[in-house]
């Protein structure tokens, strides 16, 4: 059975960074691809950012493009999300979850994704 725990979440102020990590278990870590979405308060869940399997292309939500990047060890079975230059509206709770069918097409649509993290806290204070 596949399970996701996300660390690396935390308090901190407008500028700073952030490493987020998920740590993949119960299957074969290649075969998934994995993306980030977030979730503030009273809002919607967004996509992040997504690593394809195997080849491990990228994609990024326009908030994400130039600030976050998204890679993965598949030797640790963990996906990293390196998040630069804080913002406060980067405040949520991130989650990961992975995919094992899905397409460059469908990496920001969440519904797609099998499996899914319990989240971690990112807050970012002005």
């Amino acid at each position: 059975q596949v399970q996701l725990v996300e660390s690396g979440g935390g308090l901190v102020q407008a500028g700073d960074n952030l490493r987020l990590s998920c740590a993949f278990s119960g299957d074969t870590f290649r075969r998934y691809s994995i993306g980030w979405f977030r979730q503030a308060p009273g809002l919607e869940r967004e996509f992040v950012a997504a690593i394809k399997r195997y080849g491990g292309d990228t994609a990024y939500a326009d908030s994400a493009k130039g600030r976050f990047t998204i890679s993965r060890d598949n030797a640790k079975n963990t996906v990293y999300l390196q998040m630069n230059s804080l913002r406060p509206d980067d405040t949520a709770v991130y989650y990961c979850a992975a995919g094992s069918g899905l397409i460059t097409s469908t990496l920001r649509i969440g519904a797609q994704y099998d499996h899914w993290g319990q989240g971690t806290q990112v807050t970012v204070s002005s």
